[in-house]
């Protein structure tokens, strides 16, 4: 929780993480939320590509969420 503004890009820039939330609740990380439907699992290994590897299987996405104390009902 911060009123920084600037210290709070600075965190989300420079955690290495795939969800980072700055005033907002942990229980905002979840696959429903970011609309992409039902979860099988969540992955916390660097690499999780098996096969033929080519740029969209080392492609991560970071999910920054911004809010002002909201937590999920």
């Amino acid at each position: 929780m911060t009123n920084d503004l600037a210290r709070a890009r600075r965190f989300a820039r420079e955690v290495d993480a795939a969800a980072v939330l700055v005033n907002a609740s942990t229980r905002l990380v979840d696959g429903s939320q970011f609309g992409m439907g039902a979860e099988m699992g969540i992955s916390t290994s660097r690499l999780h590509a098996r096969g033929p590897v080519g740029v969209r299987e080392l492609t991560t996405t970071k999910f920054i969420v911004q809010g002002d104390g909201q937590v999920r009902d």
